[in-house]
């Protein structure tokens, strides 16, 4: 009962003490302040980066190659890229008659287009021309209407299938886009289907900000002759790694190179995004922790320095304690827990902002706080509070009860 009573009458001294010195305290949990909204911060952009990374890989589908002129990893010099032949829509065909584990190859290409509906324009759009199969390939789904079939990529059909922010953009609330006809370059195209909600690609573009026309019907409107790109789906993760030297031998074939020859398109995986990714997180969180680190290890020096302080103007009090019973870990308690709340208190202000930050970063970028790394917060500031502040306490708890009551 003793322990209690002496733990709650020292924390009530810990905030009697830091509310008669507001400005003092504030100054001296600035680094703890400062560590703890960085480390919240930057686990809270990594962790909203793993969950955007994941939405947008789905996007580009499960078990997915693509063969494109340029890599994504970009190994080789730009201009040894610029002089390799372009992929042709012909490839399509040659790979669907001689491949034996590929389960869907689309061909398609794309770019940025305006669209306008009656009196509404929608910029910088992004129009994909495809085969009537793309949507299996990238694992996307249509959630109204339908997708374009293959007859109707052999006829050159002008129609099209939007992704939601159009439909937002373009169409009044509750208006049903489908056998409306929007404009692309002065042509009507008629909408046939809507695509699920994808959201932003990466954090950075917005993957529902597309359209998507059959790719004949695109050629008349832009030309094939530049940046086609291949879409190879394999049915499982089995077969995906047998397959992307399957296709890696044909694409040799249809390009008729040499042995000696080194290939002249690249085949591209979504994994070159995940070591994209893994290597910057690992720059953030070894520059981030490192800043941390110093804020936090500057902070408790700070707190270190004003519990000496503390000690050294209460010394009186701590000898008229003393005197009338008070034992030396009740003196230990008292200034460790002050220490503690001085650290708990810029945890919670650390917080706080980089809450604050998260939704301002969200809003650009993407950040997601973790609940995980809040409590990580709380009990790292309550070390800190503990390791620095526990000499100072320990002078104080063994100090001479007679020389303390003398001191003036």
């Amino acid at each position: 009962m003793r322990i209690f009573t002496s733990l709650t009458e020292g924390l009530r001294i810990a905030f009697r003490a830091l509310s008669i010195n507001k400005v003092r305290s504030v100054l001296t949990a600035l680094c703890i302040i400062i560590g703890i909204t960085m480390v919240t911060v930057v686990d809270a952009v990594t962790t909203g980066m793993d969950e955007t990374f994941d939405r947008s890989m789905a996007m580009l589908g499960t078990n997915v190659v693509y063969i494109e002129k340029w890599p994504w990893d970009d190994d080789l010099e730009w201009w040894e890229i610029m002089n390799r032949p372009e992929i042709e829509l012909s490839y399509r065909d040659f790979l669907q008659e001689r491949s034996k584990l590929a389960s869907e190859i689309s061909a398609y290409a794309q770019r940025g287009t305006n669209i306008k509906y009656k009196g509404e324009t929608a910029e910088r759009v992004g129009i994909v021309g495809a085969t009537a199969n793309h949507l299996l390939v990238q694992g996307m789904n249509i959630v109204r209407g339908r997708m374009f079939t293959e007859q109707e990529v052999r006829n050159v059909s002008k129609v099209i299938v939007l992704g939601q922010s159009l439909v937002d953009g373009l169409f009044e609330e509750n208006e049903d886009p489908l056998g409306k006809q929007v404009k692309i370059r002065g042509r009507k195209f008629t909408v046939i289907g809507v695509l699920e909600k994808q959201g932003m690609f990466l954090g950075l573009g917005d993957a529902d900000n597309q359209v998507i026309i059959p790719v004949k019907t695109y050629g008349t409107l832009f030309g094939l002759k530049n940046d086609v790109r291949l879409g190879v789906k394999f049915p499982d993760e089995e077969t995906f790694i047998d397959g992307e030297y399957e296709i890696e031998g044909l694409m040799r074939q249809v390009r008729q190179l040499d042995a000696a020859e080194d290939n002249d398109f690249a085949i591209n995986k979504p994994q070159a995004f995940e070591e994209v990714l893994s290597q910057f997180k690992n720059g953030l969180y070894m520059g981030g922790f490192v800043l941390v680190g110093l804020s936090l290890l500057i902070g408790g020096i700070g707190i270190m320095n004003i519990m000496f302080v503390s000690v050294r103007e209460r010394t009186k009090e701590i000898g008229i304690r003393k005197a009338v019973g008070a034992k030396s870990w009740e003196i230990l308690s008292q200034f460790l827990i002050e220490s503690v709340t001085i650290c708990v208190a810029g945890g919670v202000i650390g917080v706080i902002i980089a809450g604050i930050l998260t939704l301002i970063i969200d809003q650009f970028f993407t950040a997601t706080m973790n609940v995980s790394v809040v409590a990580f917060a709380f009990i790292l500031c309550s070390l800190v509070g503990v390791i620095f502040g526990f000499i100072p306490a320990y002078r104080a708890a063994k100090s001479d009860p007679i020389e303390s009551l003398r001191f003036e």
